[in-house]
């Protein structure tokens, strides 16, 4: 008997989901626990394991569906053989190879019969198409390694780290010659319509609304990073040894923050209706990248933990990130948030708060700036904050206050181990 699968509790008051990818097609071999499906929620993407070994049956919902918590979207027939083995799995496969190649031929002709777009772009899966769109990146320069040379989301986002670190794409094809390169001659534009996802269409209302509902003013500081680079450079290969994790730049931010907020408890605050709600704790919502949008999972208690633990929460959430495997409990709550957008390479920006908190502090990209110490111009490696914040709630004098304590700390980070 055929083991439906269901769509799983997606995290509190999430009832709903949209189909991404399917992992899994029918006739394809399952095993315990093997994700057969991805779903997209409002923050997170989930994966729907099997309940059973066996081979999928009917599916009952496609890509861009939206399906409610309980729904039936697919079938496993418990202990089957998977296609490939025995006869009757044979023809079947046989019967879906040879649809696949009809559909490729057919695919084909009308790709030759219109503007001599390759069969390969036509091709992309959902995610790995969200993932080229979002990274802006040409699929046909890409090598994939999937089967019969697909693209998969990981070869996208290995070359769009390729590309960020200026090495360009190292998969990337030759340079076509001016007499293959047709389509460019012709001065035909096209145009692409991509629903947008469930958590992009979730980033866009939030931000949004903290525009409508909050009154944002930014202040803006500059640090010098001296004193940290030099911490950094002498203590990187003891502090890896003992902790088996690299010392990063966020922990002394994470740890200068807290030394703020502290201080400055507006800033760790936020409002509730006519009440102020305060915290005698701080949770740091960490801003991270992730192949569908920008995600925000918190550290817990970032006051009382050290250097080490903070840099291994924020390690974990990137990998989680860019695998897709943060869960809505990871993102949940948070009291103040840290954005950096130097990795990419920002100067200067007014980062959005992070509703309902009320402040989110941005970083950017650390660069040599002459400046003026002592009555002499030196050059210093300076990196620019800013501290957007509601002024419903915090002042300009706080606001300036709190930045003003995290500059200090970082320039003395002194300061974060004697609490100044």
């Amino acid at each position: 008997m055929a083991q439906e699968i269901t769509v799983p509790q997606l995290g509190e008051s999430v009832t709903e989901g949209t189909i991404a990818e399917w992992l899994k097609q029918p006739g394809d071999g399952v095993a315990v626990d093997e994700p057969i499906v991805s779903l997209e929620t409002d923050k997170v993407a989930v994966e729907v394991p099997s309940p059973v070994a066996g081979v999928i049956g009917e599916l009952m919902a496609e890509v861009g569906d939206t399906v409610e918590v309980g729904a039936v979207i697919a079938t496993v027939m418990p202990g089957g053989t998977p296609a490939g083995d025995g006869e009757e799995p044979a023809r079947a496969q046989q019967q879906r190879e040879e649809g696949r190649e009809e559909r490729s031929e057919k695919q084909d002709d009308a790709e030759k019969s219109s503007d001599g777009a390759s069969s390969e772009a036509q091709a992309l899966s959902p995610s790995v198409r969200r993932a080229v769109l979002e990274h802006g990146l040409d699929p046909s320069t890409i090598k994939g390694s999937g089967k019969d040379g697909r693209l998969t989301k990981e070869d996208v986002l290995a070359a769009a780290k390729a590309k960020q670190s200026g090495q360009g794409a190292s998969t990337s094809a030759p340079a076509p010659s001016p007499s293959t390169a047709q389509p460019s001659s012709t001065g035909e534009r096209r145009e692409e319509r991509v629903k947008m996802t469930r958590m992009r269409q979730t980033i866009a209302k939030r931000l949004k609304g903290a525009q409508d509902n909050a009154a944002l003013l930014t202040t803006f500081n500059d640090v010098d990073m001296s004193a940290v680079i030099e911490a950094r450079g002498k203590y990187k290969e003891l502090f890896a040894k003992k902790h088996d994790i690299k010392l990063g730049f966020m922990g002394f931010f994470a740890k200068a923050a807290c030394l703020a907020l502290k201080d400055v408890p507006a800033a760790n605050a936020y409002i509730e209706g006519e009440e102020i709600v305060y915290h005698d704790y701080v949770d740091i919502s960490v801003a991270v990248s992730a192949p569908n949008g920008l995600v925000v999972p918190v550290i817990r208690n970032a006051d009382q933990k050290g250097f080490a633990q903070i840099e291994k929460d924020i390690a974990n959430f990137g990998a989680r990130a860019k695998d897709g495997t943060l869960t809505m409990d990871d993102m949940k709550g948070g009291t103040f948030t840290i954005s950096n957008g130097g990795v990419f390479g920002s100067l200067m920006s007014t980062p959005i708060i992070n509703p309902p908190q009320s402040a989110v502090l941005g970083l950017h990209r650390i660069e040599d700036r002459a400046v003026v110490i002592d009555g002499e111009i030196v050059v210093r490696p300076m990196m620019y904050l800013a501290l957007s914040y509601d002024h419903r709630l915090i002042d300009g004098r706080e606001a300036v206050t709190a930045l003003k304590i995290m500059k200090e700390a970082i320039e003395d980070p002194m300061r974060m181990l004697i609490d100044l």
